[in-house]
């Protein structure tokens, strides 16, 4: 099926491009970042030098100038050859826009143009032992000392938290609103704590950070003072949309694994893929993809014209990512015991999968938002 997004023969270049990155910088190296459980920084560096960083963001600070579908055209060739550890996405779809839309021009020239060049990493500070969807309950403090605050508290659960250069920071004042502040490499109270072991994700770096008394001046503040979680709020719909693609693509790949499999393994004499149960499954699999998919087009088409995409980007969020554990347990069972084998690709998808429905918003928290749009 034709796709309904408009791509134009420059998307096509710059997708064959990403993908040579993908298949020769990214997928051979994946089982030893794994047991490293980190991405080498030379990575990032490799990717700015493919353009591959902040594509959407204008020439005179650092980006390519593109438009919105390079984004997606990156995280469709990133998901396809599995990759779960360098976190791209987060980097060039879910931070560098608090930038780019919020930062004074000063800041976008003093910070972008090395995100683009891979020579800065981008993580964001918000979760927090205590507040994780809920971010009005954040406690990390900034006292406000006239041209600088002085933060202290934590953060937990951060992707890119041992490599990040830049930490886009949720923090609260005293009367309780938000605001966002760069936190830097180097800043002297600012610690890492562990590379927090997970069950999946495992060559993706996610840690602990630590802020004991970290003077931070105004000029990193981003944005107005107070106005941080209407920024968070305004940013999250498009962060759950990519998410929602990944797990499209990511769906993708662990159907066309098994498809191959199913199509050699042999059983009571014949292959897998010939017994009725198998087709029926396989069937009803391609056909909720495929739906899904032209759903995520169509939400990518409005976010690109400016539309309000709250709902719809939950929406797709809930349902790509639920879709993504469904089917990649299902096909899993297709592997029978060599699906529990960590050998295989598809183990490692069933185990990377699971984080899906739960960060960025879980989805008991996207349905609540669906709900309230319907006026519930």
């Amino acid at each position: 099926m034709e796709r309904i997004l408009p791509f134009t023969d420059d998307h096509n270049s710059f997708r064959e491009m990403a993908r040579k990155f993908f298949e020769t910088e990214i997928a051979p190296h994946h089982e030893r970042w794994e047991k490293d459980r980190m991405v080498p920084k030379s990575v990032w560096k490799k990717a700015g030098e493919f353009g591959l960083l902040l594509p959407d963001v204008p020439e005179e600070y650092g980006g390519a100038g593109g438009d919105f579908l390079y984004n997606i055209i990156i995280i469709e060739e990133s998901s396809r050859v599995g990759n779960s550890g360098f976190f791209i996405s987060l980097h060039n779809d879910v931070i560098a826009p608090y930038i780019t839309h919020y930062a004074t021009e000063e800041q976008k020239k003093r910070w972008l143009p090395k995100c683009a060049s891979g020579e800065s990493i981008l993580a964001i500070g918000m979760t927090e032992p205590g507040a994780g969807s809920d971010l009005k309950n954040i406690r990390t403090l900034a006292q406000d000392k006239g041209d600088h605050f002085i933060i202290n508290g934590q953060k937990t659960f951060i992707s890119n938290g041992q490599c990040a250069d830049l930490v886009v920071t949720a923090v609260k004042h005293e009367n309780g609103s938000i605001s966002l502040v760069m936190i830097e490499e180097g800043m002297k109270g600012f610690e890492r704590g562990r590379n927090l072991e997970k069950i999946g994700l495992k060559a993706q770096d996610t840690s602990e950070l630590f802020f004991n008394d970290v003077k931070v001046t105004k000029d990193n503040l981003i944005g107005k003072q107070g106005q941080g979680f209407r920024y968070l709020m305004q940013k999250l719909a498009q962060e759950r949309l990519v998410l929602a693609v990944a797990s499209v693509y990511s769906t993708e790949l662990v159907q066309d694994l098994t498809l191959k499999y199913i199509k050699e393994r042999k059983a009571f004499g014949q292959k897998i893929g010939s017994f009725q149960n198998t087709k029926f499954k396989m069937a009803e699999m391609a056909t909720e993809l495929s739906m899904c998919k032209v759903f995520c087009d169509q939400v990518i088409i409005s976010l690109m014209k400016g539309e309000n995409t709250t709902s719809e980007a939950s929406m797709a969020k809930w349902y790509a990512t639920e879709m993504q554990k469904r089917h990649t347990d299902e096909c899993l069972q297709f592997f029978g015991g060599y699906g529990y084998m960590m050998e295989y690709p598809i183990a490692r998808a069933y185990l990377d999968a699971r984080i899906q429905t739960i960060y960025a918003g879980t989805t008991e928290i996207m349905k609540e938002i669906i709900g309230r749009s319907l006026g519930l």
